[in-house]
């Protein structure tokens, strides 16, 4: 494709991601329905759990556009597919986070369209480093998401079964992603810059947890 193409292409990616309207991989949605699992929440564990899920939300929008920004400058074909590829398999956590939400009659961040915009950007920065660096930062931002689903999983209410399967399920993914990019040639970020998406990632995940 020309390079008008590929940006009308990423704007409609951009748009059907931010409306919900992307499709996944056809996987089972990890969570029953909720009258048949769960117990009844109380009003402050499921305002609890609506937050941690309009986080989630918002970092699956950035996962996908930090995916697309690194591939649409990628120039080694098997590690664009790759990318591409793991991009897809975020499809679903975001449809899952999605439907959890709307299960506890709760909203996504309004935000997510600066969230989508912020992390096509870094992604395309990256990108540009390389392919090793590129890799490297996919491992670098899967280990972080790792440790923060680990944070939710320690706060949600045990009654709430339903999120608890979907963050898990979340995990398992996100730590093959980011073997996946140490086995296809990643190399370990530097320690400054990982401080910065450190940072960036605290930013993002405060603010979606109330707007």
């Amino acid at each position: 494709m020309s390079f008008i193409d590929n940006i009308v292409n990423e704007f409609d990616i951009a748009l059907k991601t931010l409306s919900n309207k992307k499709t996944g991989t056809d996987r089972n949605y990890p969570a029953e329905p909720a009258e048949k699992n769960s117990e009844e929440l109380t009003k402050k564990e499921k305002k609890l759990s609506i937050q941690m899920m309009r986080v989630n939300l918002a970092g699956e929008v950035a996962a996908q556009a930090l995916y697309r920004g690194q591939a649409m400058v990628c120039k080694d074909p098997e590690i664009k597919k790759h990318l591409i590829e793991a991009g897809e398999e975020e499809t679903d956590h975001l449809i899952w986070c999605k439907k959890r939400l709307d299960e506890l009659d709760g909203k996504g961040s309004i935000l997510n369209p600066i969230w989508y915009a912020g992390s096509f950007a870094i992604g395309a920065v990256f990108g540009n480093f390389g392919e090793k660096v590129s890799l490297g930062f996919v491992e670098e931002t899967e280990k972080q998401v790792v440790a923060h689903i680990d944070k939710h999983l320690d706060k949600i209410s045990p009654k709430d079964k339903e999120t608890i399967e979907i963050l898990k399920t979340m995990r398992e993914d996100e730590d093959l992603h980011a073997q996946q990019a140490v086995d296809n040639g990643g190399e370990e970020l530097k320690i400054p810059a990982k401080k910065i998406m450190s940072a960036t990632a605290k930013v993002m995940t405060t603010t979606s947890t109330y707007i």
